[in-house]
């Protein structure tokens, strides 16, 4: 018969390494998360003012960055917001919320 020996004290030691080995994958696993969300925010943002991208997209990418759809109305004040953060005027805002609605009026007939 083999008889094995354990001691309290080392089981515990044991216990706490392997709690702190988890406890630290999961801080790195948080932090590197944040990381890239971080990350994603930042080139969604540059994709809403950069100037290379036509107004469809850079609309596109603020609707991203805020959760929201622009809205339809033409004298909806949030236009504007639109206009200063996608560093478009808002003549060419209001363009593509025409095209858009021309795109909508389209898909229903």
């Amino acid at each position: 018969m083999n008889s094995m020996i354990t001691t309290p004290f080392l089981d515990r030691q044991a216990d706490r390494s392997a709690r702190t080995e988890i406890l630290l994958g999961y801080a790195e696993r948080r932090a590197l998360e944040a990381q890239e969300s971080a990350e994603r925010k930042r080139l969604e943002h540059e994709q809403q003012c950069a100037f290379q991208n036509p107004p469809e997209v850079r609309i596109r990418a603020w609707e991203t960055v805020h959760q929201l759809r622009m809205p339809s109305t033409q004298l909806h004040p949030v236009l504007t917001a639109i206009a200063a953060a996608t560093q478009l005027t808002l003549a060419e805002v209001r363009a593509e919320q025409q095209r858009r609605c021309g795109q909508r009026a389209s898909a229903d007939v």
